[in-house]
């Protein structure tokens, strides 16, 4: 088989087009979500905890969707490499039938026991903030099945190398989220139920849009022609599994790990707890960029590796790195220049300010040295099928350095919250180190995920 033309495909025109409406759709997922949240809270801060206490289940629950994606994503790219239209299609179609078996299950267990995992998780609550989490999380609940076909339509715009559409779409429901708060919250006085009614209402818009899109697709790399006659095809959905279960696994242990370091945090006072909320904020802005090359490593790697075309694989990662690398330096670069006036933007006392201080400084040099290489390579080696390497290494350093290190850190060396983020930092490093290695091993050439 005569490698495709991914060398001549993503020249550095193709590489921009790619990466600029990925990494617009990264901040706009994160400045809409804070108007999101500004707007919720002129309801009060009941409104605000219970949307905040669901948010917090939320993401483990939606996870699946995620990783889901991800999976179908890399076996679709990897056919559309291989100049495979017809497996690339029915992969499509069977990456549709999981995501949406998967969250009318998720959907079912949240809306029958929402009450339960409220009170199981949280404890005891002020009757006013949970009967503002109950409402928001059955409501969100019902969009768990739209959210799921709009990730996995999603995907296989981006598997195509059309992340233009993607953009565009995040941008109109964003917006409709948006006005459907301004309506339902100020206009009618839904409160809690008018921002839940509008996410949901902008999540089925999104999932409408996608799907109506790829279902006019006649010709091209990918088309869901058929789509309602179902038939299942357990060998391609298996396929798709063997990416996104070791994803989603992964995943999920992460989002618990960051809550027990939250929680160790949470021992050394308000203060910490403040500088460690910035921080985290100030954090995922600075990582939107890295996201972006992250899911375009995904695309491109993929479609080379379908393509058996290895040496474009290295050339492309090779330079996505380089470019996420600089992006991400640069940026930390002005945090640390403009970070005196930026923390104080927050108003916090004297002693949170100085322990934002510390933690961005810390967090700047980590991320710069290694967060590329721990969170956007990877994705490198999941577009070959390489994802159990990268899910055992993850959960390892989670577990034996981000949350032992941050505790002995703390506790034992006596560093206090510093150690915690020390010990994220440590944490990046392994990771990095782990899929560096992995990668210029290449161990990954020897997965074989579409089997021929």
């Amino acid at each position: 088989m005569n490698p495709l033309i991914p060398t001549e495909r993503w020249d550095n025109a193709a590489l921009f087009r790619l990466l600029w409406p990925l990494i617009v759709e990264q901040i706009l997922n994160v400045t809409i979500g804070i108007a999101d949240t500004v707007m919720v809270s002129t309801v009060g801060e009941t409104a605000v905890s219970g949307v905040s206490l669901v948010d917090a289940i939320n993401v483990l629950l939606v996870i699946a969707f995620g990783a889901l994606a991800t999976g179908g994503s890399v076996v679709v790219s990897q056919y559309i490499g291989r100049k495979d239209p017809k497996n690339a299609s029915r992969a499509s179609k069977q990456l549709m039938y999981v995501s949406v078996f998967v969250s009318l299950i998720i959907m079912g267990f949240a809306l029958c026991t929402y009450r339960v995992l409220l009170r199981l998780i949280y404890g005891e609550l002020a009757p006013e903030v949970l009967s503002a989490a109950e409402t928001y999380f059955w409501l969100s609940a019902l969009s768990y099945p739209f959210l799921a076909v709009y990730n996995a339509a999603a995907s296989l715009f981006r598997s195509m190398g059309n992340s233009r559409i993607t953009m565009l779409v995040a941008l109109l429901v964003n917006g409709l989220n948006i006005f459907g708060n301004g309506l339902l919250i100020f206009g009618f006085h839904l409160g809690v139920a008018g921002a839940a009614i509008a996410t949901l209402v902008s999540r089925a818009a999104a999932a409408a849009v996608l799907s109506c899109l790829l279902l006019s697709r006649r010709t091209g790399p990918v088309s869901l022609v058929g789509l309602s006659k179902i038939h299942l095809d357990p060998a391609m959905m298996r396929r798709i599994l063997n990416v996104g279960i070791p994803s989603g696994f992964e995943n999920s242990l992460f989002q618990i790990g960051k809550l027990l370091v939250a929680r160790l945090v949470s021992t050394f006072g308000t203060a910490a707890i403040a500088a460690n909320a910035v921080t985290s904020s100030i954090g995922s802005c600075i990582y939107m960029p890295g996201q972006g090359f992250g899911m375009a490593i995904l695309t491109i790697v993929g479609q080379c590796v379908g393509a058996r075309d290895y040496g474009g694989a290295k050339t492309y990662t090779k330079k996505l790195m380089v470019a996420a690398y600089s992006v991400l330096v640069c940026t930390n670069l002005l945090i640390f220049l403009f970070m005196e006036p930026l923390i104080r933007c927050f108003s916090l006392s004297p002693e949170a300010h100085d322990l934002t201080w510390r933690f961005l400084t810390i967090h700047g040099i980590a991320s710069s040295l290694a967060w590329p290489l721990s969170f956007a390579l990877p994705n490198a080696l999941r577009a070959a099928g390489d994802a159990r390497y990268c899910m055992i290494v993850a959960i390892v350093s989670m577990f034996t350095v981000r949350i032992t290190l941050s505790y002995v850190l703390a506790f034992t060396v006596g560093l206090g919250s510093l150690g915690v983020w020390i010990g994220m930092g440590g944490d990046f490093l392994v990771r990095g180190t782990c899929y560096t290695w992995r990668w210029l091993r290449g161990r990954w050439q020897d997965k074989d995920l579409i089997k021929s």
